[in-house]
This record gives structure tokens, C-alpha cells and sequence, in this order.
């Protein structure tokens, strides 16, 4: 299995090659030469990290990382992904029962596992750099935290992340640095991306990303829309479709590669906050990023989702694009709503990002769908005990991460006071 860059499809590379780069050498994202024809029902069990294993073993194939695999899956789905049916003839896929609370983790884990196993010998570390709207960085920093000969630079943008989610990101040491960048996540983002075509950096440092620019983030993400959708359609007879709360496009594109590979679903569906250039792209057939917008589901607030460039080599014209996914925009009154009723109508308290997927479910109608929990609720409390009027529980491992809590430094968004924080 190769992969190509989405600028130059002449330019391949092996599993293991696009997973040290993270972006390939002309600035592309790197994507499956083709997809492999792979159904989750054939998985020699039900469990996620056999199917896990299942899905991706076409990938591997030929790879170093082959032999591997199965311990990569074991390592990363070594904490539960429920798919629970919460009434209505729909479900909530919870992915956030990681060490971070949030989806997050089951990208970073695989990748944080991945490279430390392939940089073992390495002559220099490998720096990990990493632009974040909230959860990805503290998913990063847990998984690569104390990994050998693997560094970690977390960029995030001040002011612009929930209290808990900050002291999250700022609770590491040793080969975890984080910074906070005066400006918005795009502003982190477009740091990161022009970091790899810096000859300052790319010639004294050994770079690759843990966004999800790394194609190593969506192939375990695809894994888990696989396995829900074995166990829901064994459980109910029925296909489901997707709803997935979408920021940067990630976890959504992860979802359509799974269904492109055979995995039983229906539509996939994202619920965008209000951040526009999704739905005004499915609308008007135009790319026309926006500058972002703050929103009350911080994570999501993206206004020039990388992964666009992803969704847009693969379905190439915007009827292709319509016919593969819808996207529904949710407001901040909406996302308090579904937060607010969230007890009563779900017996479930939402995070805001997740409220957009309960949100958009409201619009769909009809039978079995799946909502993509993507985080705790504990981690956006000044948002949503005041609406619904109780204390939310914090889990254990996240109160354990921000209790190590210190002050990141912060700089302005160039690229000279980015280039001198890593180096």
C-alpha cells in the first residue's frame, strides 16, 4: 500500500514514510493511493481492537510496521468505546474515555506508538509539532509524554480554549513544550504547515505533525466507524448513519473512509458550529474559507479546515462531495438548547461540541443514526453546569493532568517567534 500526496499524485510514499513526515515534501496531505475493500463484519471478533486491526492490515502490508499491528491497536484501544443506545432509534459512539476525555486520544495514542517505535534507533529525536483548538494537544502531549527520542511542541491559541482544556495543555515536562500563540487556531495551524517548508527548521530538525494533516490520526479514527457500525447493525438490523461534530474535518473524513472501504453506513452527516465554510461550501459549491469565528464548541472553531484538501482529492467536484456527506451549521443558542434538554430528552449531558451532533439529529428525522461524542463534558463545566443546573463529574485522569497545571509562554503569530520557540 502507497500513499500520495493530494498536490502531486506522483509522489508516493510507504506507511511508515508518511507517518515520520506528517506532510508531504510539496506541502500536500498524504492520502491512500486507492481504498482497500475491507468489511468490519469479517473481523475474527467483535472486539474494537480486532477490528481495528482488521481494517488496517491492508495498509500495513509490505510495511515495517507490519508486524506490529495488532499491539498498535491493543496499545491504542486500551480503554472502552461504548456505542449506547440512548432511545429514538439512535446511538452515542462515546470516544471519550481516553486519558484526555476526548476522541483525540485514540489518534494521538496510535501515532505516539507508531513513531517511537520506528525512531528506536534514530541518530536525532523526531520533533512533533502540533497546532490545536483544545483537545488534540493535551491528547498529544499524554501520548508522547516520556516517549524516547520523540519531542513534543504544542501550539494553541490564547484566550481561545476553556480553562480546563488550557490546564491540560500546559501540565507536561521533559519532551512535552507548550506555547500559546496570540492569535486564532488557524493563525497555530498555518505556523505548523509553514514549519515544513522552513529551511531553518527543516534543516536542524527532524519534523512531523500529530495534527490530523497526519495521515496516522485518521486511520484509527476510521477503525471506530467500522466497528459501530458492526455493532450497531448487529444489534438492530439495521445500517446507521454518522453525525459527527466536524472542526477540521478529521474525524469526519476518517468516517467516509471507512464507508469507503465497505463498512455498512449510511450518510455521514457533519454538524458544524458556526464557523461557515463547510456549509457554505456544500451550498454554493465554492471553497471559500472564512476567518474563524469564536463559538461556545471551542475545539471546532475553525474557520480553513485542513482536511478539506483531503475530502476535496478524493470527491473531486462538489456534486461528488454532496453525495458522500452533508454538513449542518448549529448556532451557540442551539448548542445551549440541545445542552439544556440533554438530561430530559437524551437521559445524557452534552458537551457543546457533541450538542451540535444532537442538534443536527433533531433536523435529520427518520431511524438509526449515530452520534460521535467527541468529549467529556467535564471539560467545558462554565458552559454547561449553568444549563442544566448541576455539577458534572471530572474524571480522574484529567483531574490529574491539570492539578500538574504551569504558565505557557506566549508569543506573537510569526513565524520568526515560532521558529525561535522550537528551536
Amino acid at each position: 500500500m502507497h500513499f500520495i500526496s493530494t498536490r502531486d499524485a506522483t509522489h508516493r510514499a510507504t506507511l511508515s514514510e508518511t507517518l515520520t513526515r506528517g506532510l508531504a515534501p510539496d506541502g500536500g496531505l498524504y492520502v491512500p493511493a486507492d481504498f482497500p475493500s475491507v468489511d468490519p463484519r469479517d473481523a475474527p471478533d467483535g472486539s474494537l481492537p480486532a477490528i481495528a486491526a482488521h481494517m488496517l492490515r491492508p495498509f500495513f502490508a509490505g510495511d515495517p510496521l507490519a508486524d506490529r499491528l495488532d499491539t498498535l491497536c491493543q496499545d491504542t484501544f486500551s480503554f472502552p468505546v461504548p456505542l449506547r443506545d440512548i432511545g429514538q432509534q439512535t446511538a452515542v459512539l462515546e470516544l471519550f474515555h481516553g486519558p484526555t476525555a476526548a476522541f483525540k486520544d485514540v489518534g494521538a495514542r496510535f501515532l505516539a506508538s507508531a513513531l517511537s517505535h520506528l525512531n528506536e534507533g534514530a541518530d536525532q529525536p523526531l520533533t512533533i509539532l502540533v497546532a490545536t483548538s483544545g483537545d488534540t494537544g493535551a491528547a498529544v502531549a499524554a501520548a508522547f509524554h516520556e516517549k524516547p527520542n520523540v519531542e513534543v511542541v504544542v501550539c494553541y491559541p490564547k484566550g481561545r480554549v476553556s480553562d480546563r482544556q488550557e490546564r491540560q495543555l500546559t501540565g507536561w515536562d521533559q519532551n512535552v513544550r507548550t506555547v500559546a500563540v496570540a492569535g486564532d487556531f488557524d493563525d497555530c495551524q498555518r505556523l505548523v504547515k509553514a514549519s515544513f517548508q522552513d529551511d531553518v527548521l527543516s534543516g536542524e530538525k527532524r519534523l512531523s505533525s500529530a495534527n490530523s494533516i497526519n495521515i496516522g490520526r485518521l486511520l484509527p479514527q476510521l477503525t471506530y466507524y467500522a466497528a459501530a457500525s458492526r455493532w450497531y447493525a448487529a444489534r438492530h438490523g439495521a445500517v446507521p448513519g454518522f453525525i459527527v461534530p466536524s472542526g477540521n474535518l478529521g474525524n469526519a473524513v476518517a468516517a467516509l473512509y471507512a464507508r469507503a472501504m465497505g463498512s455498512p453506513m449510511r450518510p455521514v452527516v457533519m454538524a458544524t458550529n458556526a464557523n461557515r465554510s463547510v456549509t457554505d461550501f456544500l451550498d454554493d459549491g465554492t471553497w471559500n474559507p472564512t476567518p474563524t469565528q469564536e463559538t461556545l464548541a471551542t475545539a471546532m472553531d475553525v474557520g480553513d479546515p485542513s482536511n478539506m484538501e483531503r475530502l476535496r482529492h478524493h470527491w473531486p467536484t462538489i456534486e461528488a462531495v454532496r453525495a458522500e456527506v452533508d454538513a449542518h451549521l448549529v448556532t451557540d443558542e442551539a448548542i445551549e438548547h440541545e445542552i439544556r434538554r440533554g438530561p430530559s430528552t437524551w437521559d445524557t449531558i452534552w458537551d457543546p461540541h457533541t450538542a451540535t451532533a444532537a442538534a443536527v439529529r433533531a433536523r435529520v428525522g427518520g431511524p438509526h443514526w449515530i452520534l460521535a461524542a467527541t468529549a467529556h463534558p467535564a471539560k467545558f463545566d462554565t458552559v454547561v453546569e449553568p444549563l442544566i443546573g448541576e455539577t458534572v463529574p471530572v474524571p480522574d485522569a484529567l483531574a490529574a493532568v491539570m492539578a500538574r497545571s504551569t504558565p505557557a509562554p506566549v508569543i506573537d503569530p510569526t513565524m520568526e517567534a515560532f521558529r525561535r520557540f522550537v528551536l
